[in-house]
């Protein structure tokens, strides 16, 4: 199997065999996508996203048993990402959990940490999610007051950079800003709380958001956060995501990792 190789805040990219010689040090492996975080000797001060393309399951540990958070994740061991919900009461109505506990997530699991920051003034917090060892930071484009600079700033510590719209938020205007990050997340539902009913009006912006990075000839997932579940994965996929965050659909099943699989096995099915 072959995965491709992007350096985060490089333009280098390419195939080739998971063998790499060059692979100085492997930091995370996970099974089911080969995902993998590395960094190579050819590039010794970056590291590297490397990841075979395709569809990719982020479960949110909002809808898990915070008292046993490290048990929780072995639940969902064959999953390809962490999702981590970061809310501060001010950006939107909740609050949950912040650095120290990103920091100890990092320490005990082996899969990459996705974090979605709902939170006022992520220009000023969101590098140290980069720091903590995050894989994926994504900030609020309604919350940035310098989205470009902010991407590039967590792209420069090794973390791929995420851009995050609200239901209402449209994507058009974020067109020229799509050569500075490597995913744009769509929500469909209002930030805020888990559970929520997934919103059908947010399916055509997905497709907008893909003919927009298609045409472009970008490496950008998109990423869909909210309702998804067995009843609405191959809507999203169908539309043109790729990445996709499952909280409830996830963490309410007996089985999580087997839930995680009949997710991800949906989504490819009903992939373009």
């Amino acid at each position: 199997m072959s995965v491709a190789i992007v350096g985060v805040g490089t333009d280098r990219v390419g195939a080739v065999s998971p063998a790499i010689a060059a692979v100085r040090r492997y930091k995370l492996k996970i099974g089911s996508s080969q995902l993998i975080r590395c960094d190579l000797s050819a590039i010794p001060q970056h590291r590297l996203a490397c990841a075979v393309v395709g569809i990719q399951i982020s479960p949110s540990i909002l809808n898990s048993d915070f008292a046993n958070l490290e048990a929780e994740i072995r639940r969902i061991h064959n999953a390809d990402w962490v999702h981590v919900d970061v809310m501060d009461n001010h950006f939107v109505p909740n609050l949950t959990i912040g650095l120290p506990v990103v920091e100890a997530i990092v320490a005990r699991t082996s899969l990459p940490v996705d974090c979605h920051l709902m939170i006022d003034d992520p220009d000023r917090w969101a590098a140290a999610y980069a720091e903590a060892g995050a894989g994926n930071v994504t900030f609020h484009i309604e919350a940035a007051a310098a989205p470009v600079r902010l991407a590039r700033e967590l792209r420069s510590r090794g973390t791929r950079a995420g851009i995050a719209v609200r239901p209402a938020t449209p994507v058009e205007p974020l067109q020229d800003l799509l050569t500075e990050v490597d995913m744009l997340l769509v929500m469909t539902v209002e930030p805020g709380f888990g559970g929520q009913d997934f919103l059908d009006i947010c399916l055509p912006k997905i497709r907008r958001a893909r003919e927009m990075i298609t045409k472009s000839g970008l490496d950008v997932w998109i990423q869909v956060d909210g309702g998804v579940s067995a009843e609405t994965i191959e809507r999203c996929a169908e539309a043109g995501a790729d990445v996709f965050v499952a909280g409830s659909a996830v963490y309410q099943a007996e089985d999580a990792a087997g839930a995680v699989d009949e997710l991800r096995e949906l989504a490819r099915a009903a992939a373009h």
